[in-house]
């Protein structure tokens, strides 16, 4: 819904969000991160291969539903929020979903065989990966990129548990 649609006053936002601009920016990371722990805490509990399908699905979803228009809330704070001396809220907050997400990751890789030292970067990879592939879904409005990450993250996970791909 376009703001001038809503019916809400205009300065309504800063009356919700005192800390205007940057706190609704924090907040949305916040919903964004918690949302996908969530999945990924829930399909995990099935194994690696099942939690990176479903955090490939939740992308896969956004970003056709949007029409390509939508992609990472996450993401798109890490690369546009602009550096200072002091760590935006809003930042802080992309760092800790992206921490949050690779914990979950490490933790399911662990308990089903992968090495205890190959899998926070692992799951670090899984991440990278998977959010790379949403922008560039965006950019080529195409799903072949997260369908080719897919294909080898797959193939990565299952040698890493000791598994055929």
């Amino acid at each position: 819904m376009r703001g001038d649609q809503s019916q809400a006053p205009l300065g309504s936002t800063y009356h919700y969000f005192p800390g205007g601009k940057q706190q609704l920016a924090t907040e949305a990371v916040r919903h964004a991160g918690g949302s996908v722990a969530r999945v990924l805490r829930k399909e995990l509990e099935a194994g690696p291969v099942p939690g990176l399908r479903a955090f490939l699905a939740l992308w896969r979803g956004i970003v056709v539903e949007s029409d390509f228009r939508a992609g990472c809330p996450v993401l798109a704070v890490s690369v546009e929020e602009p550096q200072t001396d002091e760590t935006p809220p809003a930042l802080a907050a992309a760092a800790e979903a992206f921490e949050d997400w690779e914990r979950l990751l490490t933790e399911a890789l662990r308990t089903h065989g992968a090495e205890s030292g190959q899998a926070p970067g692992l799951a670090a990879l899984i991440v990278a990966s998977v959010e790379g592939a949403i922008a560039m879904c965006r950019a080529k409005r195409s799903m072949d990129p997260l369908d080719q990450v897919a294909q080898q993250l797959e193939a990565i996970i299952a040698g890493a548990l000791g598994r055929p791909a």
